[in-house]
């Protein structure tokens, strides 16, 4: 038999070392030392976070399939089955593990069917589907069952290999029927071919795939291919490419990115900064931690763009303490860099400098404010100041400042190499572009997906991560953080553009989406909030302070059902008063939660009174 050659990948991210990953990892590199031709490789999340820990299997000869839930015990097996003796392991014959498919489906239509790989027929509660499968190909075409595609809601889904081709929206009386087209050598007439992943991925589109501590994977992946292109235009044309894309800021607000560049770039200063912000406070978020883990040199890269765009020549890494593993990796990616000559004096050789350096935050969920992390920067407390000037006027050391979320500038590379109208044609009205979501909650799989901008809610939800894991009836979803809202059942079609939400009284926010079943009780989910809020509060304005403080009274009064109606009129009053008198973001946006579950679920403060 021929010696298996191919390639694993694991998911060392932190998620998945906290699933024992590392482990996985240990145990895999030492049952391929004695195979030349297997490399094992650590890469970041490949997004999905409910399969941890995971690895991805590219053996040749073998179909492209993904486990999940893996042990140092069962992985032992897996490879022994799967990479050694050619065939899958039997089932029940180790721990419990996932298969996923393949990621991104191939095209080619087999001219021999080696393999079939049928995905979640639990999920259609059809246990036949797998010797229905046998019956139509006979004992020469090995039969695989997955978990999942990734998508939820289309039908039976099959996959076929050699050459990856895969069909969705199946009826289960056209099996047969698909399955002998294809042993024919023929596309099918029933079901759709799958020719795009379910998701879109620009600013993840190396995660899962690219080790993170390697510049010459990531440059083997087309890295640092931007910068040299941005090398040999005018730091006036990089700025229009990244205005003409639509770029908006992914951090919360949705400013024009190439606008923010522009307004530091028209500021003449012997000195001024960009800035990365990594501090990644809303809970329930995990973009910002996932993007630095997986794929740290295209953010770097993002950062010495903007920089030459801006006229800056020096780069902050603003990030949280709580991210050990992110740190380590950026700071990895700086250095590699310096190495390469893609950071340092006449970059390249040319007369562009940047440096770039790694601050700590402590965790303080203010400092992501643009003014507070500034100051924190500075060594300073991270206390938020009035605006104006704006920090692209002056920011750090009193300089223009251009500060970008990391996915904002994970972004601008493919931006520089595909262009900016390539970028303007995805997504929907004024959104451009692909955002990430961090999706968590009551919620059959907890995933990191990313997806164009004008994507439904109920797609995110129902369809890339499966819908409520409970069966029960999901009553909302909460997006933006606790400064953001919520979008209840009956919206769920809603688009996520920036207009769109801001219509329902909710934000897209940084991309946290925490999905709610029927059981969550939305005045006590709303006091947790007030309460996160007002400890996270610097306590400088007296709206915030002091409203927030009086806000949790009133809440813990109507969870006593001990209020009264004119309470209520009461807490409209006082978030009313926070929202406009405010010092900082943090106070402002603290009420819009509240707003949103008075506006759709007031019936719930109705029962709270006495």
């Amino acid at each position: 038999m021929k010696e298996p050659s191919g390639l694993i990948r694991v998911a060392l991210d932190s998620g998945g070392i906290a699933a024992g990953a590392a482990a996985v990892f240990d145990e895999l590199r030492e049952l391929t030392a004695k195979y030349s031709e297997i490399k094992v490789i650590a890469v970041g999340t490949p997004g999905m976070c409910y399969a941890d820990a995971q690895a991805e299997f590219l053996i040749e000869g073998r179909p492209h399939l993904h486990f999940g839930r893996l042990t140092r015990q069962n992985v032992r097996q897996i490879f022994e089955e799967f990479v050694v003796k050619g065939r899958m392991p039997a089932p029940n014959s180790v721990h419990e593990y996932v298969v996923l498919g393949a990621r991104s489906p191939g095209h080619e239509l087999p001219q021999a069917v080696a393999s079939i790989v049928c995905a979640d027929t639990q999920q259609h509660g059809d246990q036949d589907l797998v010797a229905l499968l046998k019956a139509c190909v006979g004992p020469e075409t090995e039969i695989i069952e997955v978990a999942d595609f990734g998508f939820y809601n289309r039908g039976f889904a099959l996959q076929f290999f050699p050459g990856g081709l895969m069909l969705a929206d199946l009826a289960r009386d056209d099996i047969a029927h698909a399955v002998a087209m294809v042993r024919r050598g023929e596309i099918p007439d029933v079901g759709t071919v799958v020719k795009e992943a379910a998701q879109l991925r620009i600013a993840s589109r190396n995660c899962g795939l690219v080790d993170p501590e390697s510049i010459a994977a990531y440059e083997a992946a087309g890295g640092y291919t931007a910068l040299k292109r941005a090398l040999q235009m005018s730091p006036a044309k990089v700025v229009n490419e990244v205005l003409a894309s639509g770029l908006r800021g992914r951090g919360g607000a949705g400013f024009s990115t190439g606008k923010k560049w522009q307004l530091s770039a028209a500021e003449t200063a012997d000195e001024k900064y960009v800035i990365c912000n990594g501090d990644e406070g809303d809970p329930g978020a995990f973009m910002d931690r996932s993007l630095l883990e997986g794929d740290p040199h295209c953010v770097l890269e993002g950062l010495i763009i903007a920089g030459l765009a801006t006229g800056a020549n020096q780069g902050y890494f603003y990030i949280r303490a709580e991210y050990p593993l992110a740190t380590a990796r950026v700071q990895k990616a700086i250095d590699a860099a310096v190495s390469a000559g893609y950071l340092g004096k006449n970059i390249l050789g040319s007369s562009f400098s940047f440096e770039a350096r790694v601050r700590l935050g402590a965790g303080a969920y203010v400092c992501g404010e643009e003014t507070a992390l500034i100051a924190s920067v500075e060594g300073k407390r991270g206390s938020p100041h009035p605006r104006p000037p704006y920090p692209s006027v002056s920011g750090l050391h009193r300089a223009p400042t251009t500060i970008n979320n990391v996915e904002t500038l994970a972004t601008v590379p493919e931006i520089l190499v595909r262009g900016g109208a390539w970028y303007a044609g995805i997504g929907e009205g004024k959104s451009k572009g692909t955002k990430l979501f961090a999706v968590s909650g009551k919620i059959r799989r907890t995933q990191l997906v990313e997806v164009p901008l004008g994507t439904s809610v109920r797609e995110v939800v129902e369809n890339l991560c499966g819908g409520i894991a409970t069966g029960k009836k999901i009553k909302a979803v909460q997006t933006g953080g606790p400064s953001g809202g919520f979008v209840p059942q009956q919206l769920l079609d809603t688009p996520l553009t920036y207009e769109d939400m801001s219509a329902l009284g909710s934000i897209i926010g940084s991309g946290g989406m925490i999905v709610l079943d029927e059981d969550v009780n939305m005045v006590e989910l709303m006091r947790f909030y007030l309460g996160f809020n007002t400890d996270e509060s610097c306590g400088l304005c007296a709206p915030c302070r002091i409203g927030g403080f009086q806000l949790k009274r009133l809440y813990d009064k109507l969870l006593a059902h001990d209020a009264s109606h004119d309470d209520l009129a009461q807490i409209e009053k006082i978030a009313h008063a926070m929202q406009s008198a405010s010092l900082c973001g943090l106070g402002k946006s603290a009420p819009s939660p509240l707003f949103a579950t008075l506006k759709y679920f007031h019936p719930e403060y109705e029962a709270c009174l006495k």
